[in-house]
């Protein structure tokens, strides 16, 4: 794919805090689309998929919350960050940029996984034209994947709780879970996945995730390695006064072997990208009185 004109700037988003941002740049911008990661992967695992969507005439920024990939700036064991900290500093510093300095694009907020699960923390939210979520759910371990629900309370149970104050961070590379995690935003993380309500209950936000209008599109998976059918409406039900339209994709709804939760990303994907993601930047929006259609959740 060729290259198009992109570059990396700094911003700071609280005292001592600074995270990377890519501004990806199309010659004739329809939107601008905020590429918002999942947790603990780099933005530079969305890099070509960013460099497609400028072909496809959409301005991108790209960014890595702190202390995540180029938004590291040394050893976690002497940096930190809650996820609630990415939401309130990086991810609203990104989102307020974007409407400070493209009033004229029409923003989208296009969220992997926890990018969705935070949006409702976010201030000016109603200024967004629409969210697009890609395997977005809550994380409460008993609604998981059922191979994954008992190796997820040994890891929020037995592991994290000792590890965390051993190491000073999650190493999650070495161990081939997630990836390295700010130590607080793995404590909360883990608070989080321990409750029936997720991070809505766990932080008593019910009200302001109610106070989401911004439409919302949903694109889940049913070969999803993490997530089942009730994972992803749980979470999608807190925004319950978004007009929503949802979508259960299988892999043989789009001729191919497997989707899952990671691999749409890929650059293997692109065929996907034209097919399943794009048009959700495009599409025509919900409207109010389809806020909660959704079929009826399996029992996971």
């Amino acid at each position: 794919m060729p290259k198009k004109s992109s570059n990396s700037f700094s911003l700071m988003t609280a005292p001592e805090r600074t995270i990377q941002v890519q501004h990806y740049r199309s010659e004739n911008p329809r939107k601008l689309v905020i590429m918002a990661p999942a947790m603990a992967v780099p933005h530079s695992y969305y890099r070509e998929f960013c460099q497609w969507l400028t072909t496809q005439g959409y301005d991108v920024l790209g960014f890595d919350y702190y202390g995540i990939g180029a938004s590291q700036p040394g050893s976690l064991r002497k940096i930190d960050s809650s996820i609630t900290d990415w939401a309130r500093f990086d991810a609203q510093c990104v989102l307020n940029y974007a409407l400070d300095n493209f009033p004229a694009l029409p923003t989208v907020w296009f969220a992997h996984s926890i990018g969705g699960q935070i949006f409702g923390m976010l201030e000016r939210h109603d200024e967004v034209e629409r969210m697009v979520t890609v395997a977005t759910g809550t994380g409460y371990w008993r609604e998981t994947q059922t191979g994954l629900k008992y190796k997820s309370w040994l890891l929020w149970r037995g592991i994290v709780p000792w590890l965390l104050p051993l190491v000073g961070y999650f190493p999650g590379e070495r161990l081939g879970i997630v990836g390295n995690v700010p130590r607080s935003a793995m404590a909360q993380w883990r608070q989080w996945c321990l409750h029936p309500d997720y991070l809505v209950g766990a932080e008593q936000l019910y009200e302001r995730y109610a106070g989401v209008e911004t439409p919302i599109i949903s694109l889940a998976f049913s070969d999803d390695e993490l997530l089942t059918r009730r994972n992803i409406t749980a979470m999608h039900d807190f925004y319950r006064n978004a007009p929503q339209r949802r979508e259960f994709v299988t892999p043989a709804d789009c001729g191919v072997a497997r989707i899952g939760h990671f691999a749409l990303f890929r650059p293997r994907a692109q065929q996907l990208w034209q097919q399943l993601l794009a048009p959700q930047i495009n599409a025509a929006l919900p409207v109010a009185d389809t806020a909660l259609a959704s079929a009826t959740p399996d029992a996971g």
